[in-house]
């Protein structure tokens, strides 16, 4: 079963973090059809918040297929969001958690980690140079 946290400090809001949550979850395979939710209850006492927050985002997750509710049982996953290449997603971790070793090693903390990656990967996705300025010399004369 799947355990939700928020992060107060992302400015995402909190049924938002719900919704990410479940759907990244489908995507890694970590939760299949059939698979039950914890109910609004459980969740609204483990992360502190409004047991409304928690029925907009099991909402929400209904409306795009991803749950059904099965009145006085529980919210069940009835979609998915996974494909085929989730196979293919243990050498990515195995080369990731290498990545994170070397990047604890040079004395990054959990923030800047967390920083050089999303930076890296928004840049990535948009075809930019985060830092520009950091390029070296051989780099600059291409």
């Amino acid at each position: 079963m799947i355990e939700f946290h928020l992060d107060a400090r992302s400015g995402v809001a909190p049924y938002m973090q719900l919704i990410h949550q479940v759907r990244q979850a489908l995507r890694l395979g970590l939760l299949a059809e059939g698979d039950r939710l914890p109910t609004v209850k459980d969740v609204a006492a483990s992360v502190a918040i409004n047991p409304n927050t928690v029925l907009k985002a099991y909402r929400e997750l209904e409306y795009e297929g991803l749950v059904a509710k099965k009145p006085g049982v529980g919210t069940f996953i009835s979609g998915t969001l996974g494909d085929d290449s989730i196979a293919e997603h243990e050498p990515l971790r195995r080369e990731l958690r290498l990545w994170l070793d070397k990047a604890r090693a040079a004395g990054l903390d959990e923030e800047s980690i967390e920083a050089l990656f999303l930076s890296t990967f928004r840049a990535a996705r948009t075809g930019t140079d985060p830092h520009p300025h950091t390029r070296t010399h051989n780099e600059e004369e291409k």
